[in-house]
């Protein structure tokens, strides 16, 4: 069977990257997409994984249904690294645009959640990757077995 079939028994998984920098909006950000999980939203998911190339973690995020890159600043570290990854499919949440200015913005369960509820908004509009080049569903024979 090709590498290329796509699993007909399930959609791939949700994803979330998270900034977990050390300003104040990192753990905003960071501590947004932990809440996503536990809310059954998606899987929280490691962005250094990606930046170093690590190959599962490169097949899970290419077989994602679908992706939520969390950033605390202006400075996109995490869609940046998505997109030098090759992904080039995924929604965007930057922290900024709540109003959390780097320095300013602690870590307040308050704007935790604004941020974990402003990514589930994202994640609920977006659409599934399946036509995305880059979003190749897992293997029948790994995925169906």
């Amino acid at each position: 069977m090709s590498d290329s079939t796509i699993c007909a028994c399930s959609a791939g998984p949700t994803l979330i990257f998270a900034c977990s920098g050390a300003a104040d909006v990192g753990a905003v950000a960071d501590q947004a997409a932990r809440q996503l999980t536990r809310d059954g939203k998606g899987k929280m998911f490691c962005l250094a994984g990606i930046g170093g190339r690590v190959p599962g973690i490169m097949k899970t995020t290419e077989a994602a249904a679908r992706v939520l890159a969390i950033d605390g600043c202006p400075l996109n570290c995490v869609k940046s690294c998505l997109e030098q990854a090759g992904f080039k499919s995924f929604a965007h949440l930057q922290l900024a645009d709540l109003g959390m200015e780097k320095g300013k913005s602690p870590a307040s369960e308050d704007r935790i959640v604004r941020a974990a509820a402003a990514g589930a908004s994202l994640l609920a509009g977006q659409t599934l990757r399946r036509d995305d080049p880059t979003a190749n569903a897992a293997p029948m024979s790994k995925c169906c077995g």
